[in-house]
């Protein structure tokens, strides 16, 4: 058992991370390989925007569930790409509406069978190690549990109730 593994809970974050930074790495390789310029950061927002025909940041923030500001980089530093647009909105001006371009559109058509590839590979991936088919599913629960419970709270109440020692009179 190696390091992150005997640590437990204590690292969870970082093991996400290392997980997540090695699954994009392939991903990204993928592309490579394929001679396709495309970043793995990028696929929420090619996704939504291949399913919508435009939607504004806030959209695309609240949907990805990452910060505005966030969205808003990634989108100018698609559109420093020449792989979106934005126009305001007829109904809003204070509304930015985020589309494909010509050239986001055809980079679309040239990635959809790798993220079809992708599914097939990690169905092999699961084929192969059977526990890892609780993995979507454990990470939804937790995120959930997340959602509901207030850990940085239950930590210090843990500190203060069980794990402080009482005070010598």
């Amino acid at each position: 058992m190696n390091l992150y593994q005997s640590l437990g809970y204590l690292v969870l974050g970082s093991r996400l991370r290392r997980l997540s930074e090695s699954f994009l790495a392939e991903i990204n390789r993928a592309y490579q390989n394929e001679g396709i310029d495309f970043d793995a950061s990028w696929f929420p927002v090619f996704y939504l925007l291949s399913k919508n025909d435009s939607l504004s940041i806030k959209e695309l923030s609240e949907q990805t569930e990452v910060s505005h500001p966030a969205a808003s980089q990634l989108i100018t530093n698609l559109k420093n790409k020449k792989l979106v647009t934005s126009a305001t909105c007829s109904d809003d001006g204070r509304r930015q509406l985020v589309q494909l371009t010509d050239r986001g559109r055809e980079l679309l058509t040239t990635i959809l069978p790798v993220w079809d590839a992708i599914l097939l590979a990690m169905d092999d991936v699961l084929a192969d190690e059977p526990a890892c088919r609780e993995l979507l599913p454990s990470i939804s629960a937790l995120e959930n549990a997340f959602k509901s419970v207030n850990l940085a709270e239950r930590i210090s109440n843990k500190l203060s109730l069980e794990l402080k020692p009482a005070a010598h009179e």
